[in-house]
């Protein structure tokens, strides 16, 4: 924590979150730019991020550890689908490796940002606490992600005030939640709720999936056999660079397959779930969305443990609607009453803009949902402020990265043209289109809040890390991002 003094404190660059994006950002920052003076302001007590918040059972990464993780960091443990506890440690580890703990000031949430053209600096209002103060930087670097830490989503469910039995939700998990040997139902088919299945499985009596409708779920390896093979004959640097590419292809490869043959991804997913639970129509009815493969992300369920805690009869999946709670479970649509000492609503995240910071630009606030995002990483009419959003169909961290090296060139850029703040600007008009193109529930509720994207390069935010990589910092930056000065006369005209 800096000392309080009376001259305000500033900095060059702010970054907002220290889980895994920013850590990662502060490395790029510290490599790339040495020298620049930066802090890490995180609202929470410890690093992480969703790795340190999210405590349920079971809880892991839906993506595989070797593009999930840093490129500048190996990842050194056995399992490609890896258990958040490990993940946390990861990243503790590279920012204790890196001196990067040190720049970190917890307790400390950013609730306000106030641009001045005239003094060419953000002025960031700060709780820490009770009390508020202010400190002032020239850049901004936002990497706390997209979902609301402090509250999910909480749908109202009919009559739960006489449920008798405990009900609990994900993101707070409570430690002393006792369910060995209890009937437990939980609501959702995400990603969360296909990993709170077999874990809780393991120690309650049963476990129930009750889900609206079905989601697209595939069984994938735990563990890599293919990457432990290549870190037997090669360093840990280069096997963890050539597994990573080997990773990315797949991953790029099997989404693209996806999108440009969903009758035939639709066959192969259910072809392999049938495989594996041998009844055709259980698959039929609980495991074939009426949705094509990736309008909504895939749910991975390493070494198909989901599947098998259901060959296990441990668990079942039943799809109906909630029509109230009663004081022994909850009663169906079609009747049948799922008794459940134990109800866990996994029915998804809440979405919230950038920390839920409110932007000021010369004392105007900023309307995020009018403002287009260029690169996938700063906004129309806010000088000198970047947010790091990962990918939707494959790792965070691979667009997270490209996006913290993008920010340093774009500073980079501004020491060499000599200007004190930058701003992206289309030439022509742009036709909007969600920042986020998923039909997911999570996404639908709140997307309308959030800044666009346009219909032409480099104002779309593609899926595809592919073209990102070859592209992202091979930009014009003298194309589209202008100096504040050049942008507000470009903006009268």
């Amino acid at each position: 924590m800096a000392p309080h003094t009376g001259v305000m404190e500033h900095l060059d660059v702010v970054i907002i979150g220290a889980g895994l994006s920013g850590i990662g950002a502060a490395y790029r920052l510290q490599t790339e730019l040495p020298g620049r003076s930066y802090a890490i302001l995180e609202a929470r007590e410890r690093l992480g991020g969703t790795w340190d918040l999210f405590r349920y059972p079971g809880v892991r990464s839906d993506s595989d550890m070797f593009t999930l993780g840093y490129p500048f960091e190996p990842w050194r443990d056995d399992k490609s689908i890896a258990d958040g506890p490990s993940i946390l440690r990861y990243v503790r580890e590279t920012a204790e490796r890196n001196g990067i703990d040190k720049r970190i000031r917890f307790g400390v949430k950013v609730i306000g940002a106030e641009w001045s053209s005239a003094d060419a600096r953000w002025t960031l209002t700060l709780r820490e606490g009770q009390e508020t103060r202010t400190i002032s930087c020239s850049f901004v670097y936002c990497c706390s992600g997209y979902y609301d830490y402090e509250q999910g989503h909480a749908p109202h469910f009919p009559g739960v005030e006489n449920y008798s039995g405990t009900l609990v939700y994900p993101q707070f998990w409570p430690e002393d939640l006792d369910y060995a040997g209890k009937k437990v139902v939980v609501i959702g088919s995400g990603a969360t709720a296909v990993t709170l299945v077999p874990a809780m499985a393991e120690q309650a009596e049963h476990v129930t999936m009750l889900q609206r409708s079905p989601t697209w779920i595939s069984a994938v390896p735990g563990r890599d056999k293919y990457a432990d093979k290549i870190r037997e004959l090669l360093p840990p640097r280069l096997a963890h660079r050539v597994i990573r590419a080997k990773n990315i292809l797949f991953s790029v490869g099997f989404y693209q397959y996806c999108r440009r043959r969903p009758e035939a991804a639709r066959k192969l997913l259910t072809g392999l779930t049938t495989r594996i639970l041998k009844d055709e129509a259980l698959v039929a009815e609980h495991f074939t969305p009426s949705y094509n493969p990736w309008d909504q992300r895939l749910c991975a369920v390493p070494d198909a443990d989901f599947f098998k805690a259901m060959r296990k009869d441990k668990a079942e999946v039943v799809t109906d609607h909630i029509e109230s709670f009663v004081p022994e479970g909850i009663r169906l649509k079609s009747g049948k009453v799922l008794e459940a000492d134990v109800v866990v609503s996994a029915t998804g995240l809440k979405l919230l803009a950038f920390g839920g910071i409110s932007l000021t630009v010369d004392g105007s606030p900023v309307d995020l949902s009018e403002q287009f995002v260029w690169q996938g990483a700063m906004l129309t009419g806010v000088p000198n402020f970047a947010v790091c959003i990962g990918y939707t169909n494959a790792s965070w961290t691979l667009r997270a990265d490209l996006t913290s090296r993008l920010v340093c060139k774009v500073l980079a850029h501004m020491d060499r043209r000599g200007y004190s703040a930058v701003v992206p600007h289309p030439q022509g008009s742009l036709r909007e289109r969600p920042l986020l193109d998923l039909s997911s529930g999570y996404v639908q509720r709140s997307i309308a809040e959030f800044p666009r994207q346009g219909d032409r390069s480099p104002w779309r935010v593609r899926q595809n890390y592919l073209l990102d990589s070859a592209t992202t910092l091979r930009t014009n930056l003298d194309k589209t991002l202008k100096p504040v000065s050049e942008a507000a006369a470009l903006q009268r005209v």
